[in-house]
C-alpha cells in the first residue's frame, strides 16, 4: 500500500514537466473530527477530536473553470479517545470548479495512510470522499472549508468494530 501512495505522488508531481498552467502551495488547517459507528457503542463516550492538518498541493489547470488539485498532507483525525486517534498522511485529489472569480468548490477522492502503530487494531490504508470550498482572498492567499467522509471501516476485521472517520477541516494556504 505504501507503494501505491509513492508512485502516486510521484505520478502528481511528475505532471510538473507536462503542465505550462500550475500552481504550487501549502495549506494548514484545523480539523474537527470524529468516528461514526455503526451501531452505536456504549463502551465509551465519542467525542469529537480537534487537530490540525498541514500540507503541499499542486493545482493543473484543464480548462479556464476546472482544475485539478492534489495534494499530500499530514492529518491528525479520529475521536478523542487516545486509542482511537488516527494520525494520516494523505492524498487527496480535487476536482474544482471556478463557481466566481473568487470562489471554487471540489470534488474528489482521497486515501490515506496511518502513520503511526500498525497493530493497534486499526485499518492501516483508508478511502474517504471529499467535498470542499474555496475563496481567493488575494492572487495568492486563500480560506477553504472541508468535509471528508470515510468510505471504509476504520477498525481491523478482528475488533468486530466498524467505523467510519467524518471531518472537517477549516484552512488557509498560499499558492505560488
Amino acid at each position: 500500500m505504501k507503494k501505491i501512495v509513492l508512485i502516486a505522488a510521484f505520478a502528481m508531481f511528475s505532471i510538473y514537466g507536462f503542465s505550462q498552467n500550475a500552481l504550487y502551495g501549502v495549506r494548514a488547517g484545523v480539523n474537527i473530527s470524529n468516528l461514526d459507528f455503526e451501531p452505536t457503542t456504549g463502551s465509551f463516550e465519542n467525542m469529537h477530536r480537534n487537530g490540525f492538518a498541514i500540507g503541499f498541493f499542486a493545482e493543473y489547470s484543464l480548462t479556464s473553470s476546472l482544475s485539478l488539485a492534489p495534494e499530500i498532507q499530514f492529518s491528525a483525525e479520529g475521536a478523542k479517545e487516545e486509542n482511537i486517534r488516527i494520525d494520516y498522511i494523505q492524498m487527496p485529489i480535487f476536482f474544482k470548479y471556478k463557481i466566481a472569480e473568487s470562489i471554487s468548490i471540489g470534488l474528489g477522492p482521497q486515501v490515506s495512510l496511518k502513520g503511526h502503530d500498525y497493530e493497534d487494531g486499526l485499518q492501516n490504508f483508508a478511502f474517504s470522499g471529499l467535498a470542499g470550498i474555496e475563496y481567493m482572498i488575494s492572487d495568492e492567499f486563500f480560506l477553504d472549508f472541508r468535509y471528508s467522509y470515510g468510505l471504509t471501516n476504520v477498525f481491523d476485521d478482528e475488533t468486530n468494530l466498524e467505523a467510519k472517520n467524518t471531518n472537517m477541516q477549516i484552512g488557509f494556504g498560499v499558492k505560488f
